[in-house]
């Protein structure tokens, strides 16, 4: 029988059964190869007050069997969709993209956290060449690093941890900082954007005193909790004097697909967006693919049979890779 990761009550995970429902039309369905763990949303979850929750964030799964009117879709073949963690993913067609040749599913996967910053890189008003910080070297702000490295920018990331910022560097971030660089001239007022994946108001404050006139701070981490006395008054003021474009990071500002003018399917929307997520979900594929974000040694896998110990350790801070995967083919270990 399959089995899936259920949070049933604050700061709680299990495993437990389930059954699948019959496929839909348009539905395709597999067996979960691996799923990929967002440590700050999962734990944000845990932390709330709406129960009972299935998390998970993305999955590479192994068609095995097709739906009334899907195309294009082979059985066999391997997809990636933004999946919970269970043994079966089940998933409409279109929301699912499939794998470049030979690429690892616990590689693939590592395109859902791409996307949450690909659509800054998709939205932003900075340009190739321009200076760009990144708040937070957790595993949103890793990727949101190499996103605009691949994309042309000059890019600085800021963290007060020595393990994340070494983790950087040896993936071909050369300019690391464990402060804000307020004083360095060569920085300051030059910044066209800051994308601040922390969730802190401090490093906020921070951005909005150092990107120049005009620049933008993008607020992609979330602001799980206060970390300081800061008031709004601190950020509303440096917003207002240094005429700072202060906007979400909201990953969904974006639509799930670009979609045409028919006339046949007026009154269902269109939008003619150039992009959309899953043209983001794409291209981080392909980068993927093509060996342009360096995982190597940043990946922890783990088997889902004891969630509740895999979680405690995030928790804990005591996994010191950046990117959990759990693993749902091989055996657990004796």
């Amino acid at each position: 029988m399959p089995s899936e990761i259920i949070i049933p009550a604050r700061q709680t995970f299990t495993l437990q059964s389930y059954d699948d429902l019959p496929l839909q039309r348009g539905e395709i369905r597999g067996r979960t190869l691996c799923t990929l763990i967002s440590q700050g949303t999962e734990i944000g979850w845990a932390n709330g007050d709406t129960f009972p929750i299935r998390p998970g964030y993305a999955a590479v799964f192994e068609v095995e069997e097709i739906g009334e009117g899907v195309t294009g879709v082979k059985r066999g073949e391997r997809r990636f969709a933004m999946g919970c963690h269970r043994s079966t993913q089940t998933h409409t067609a279109e929301n699912t993209l499939r794998l470049p040749e030979g690429m690892a599913p616990e590689t693939a996967v590592i395109a859902r956290l791409m996307g949450v910053s690909m659509t800054t890189l998709m939205t932003t008003k900075a340009r190739p060449g321009d200076r760009v910080v990144v708040t937070g070297a957790g595993p949103v702000g890793f990727l949101a690093a190499h996103l605009f490295r691949i994309g042309g920018y000059r890019v600085t990331v800021v963290d007060p941890d020595a393990l994340r910022r070494r983790q950087l560097e040896q993936s071909g971030i050369a300019d690391t900082r464990a402060a804000m660089p307020l004083d360095d001239p060569e920085m300051q007022g030059r910044i066209a954007l800051v994308v601040d994946c922390s969730g802190h108001e401090g490093a906020v404050l921070e951005a909005c005193n150092i990107v120049r006139r005009m620049g933008e701070v993008v607020l992609v981490g979330v602001p799980w909790r206060k970390y300081t006395d800061l008031t709004a008054h601190d950020i509303t003021n440096a917003v207002f004097f240094k005429h700072v474009t202060l906007r979400s990071g909201w990953e969904w500002e974006l639509p799930m697909h670009g979609r045409s003018f028919l006339w046949e399917e007026l009154l269902e929307g269109y939008n003619n967006s150039p992009h959309s997520i899953f043209s983001g979900f794409s291209r981080a594929l392909e980068w993927l693919s093509e060996g342009r974000v360096p995982l190597d040694g940043l990946m922890h896998h783990a088997t889902p049979e004891n969630p509740e110990r895999l979680y405690a350790d995030i928790m804990a801070r005591h996994i010191d890779e950046p990117f959990i995967a759990f693993d749902w083919v091989s055996p657990a270990p004796a």
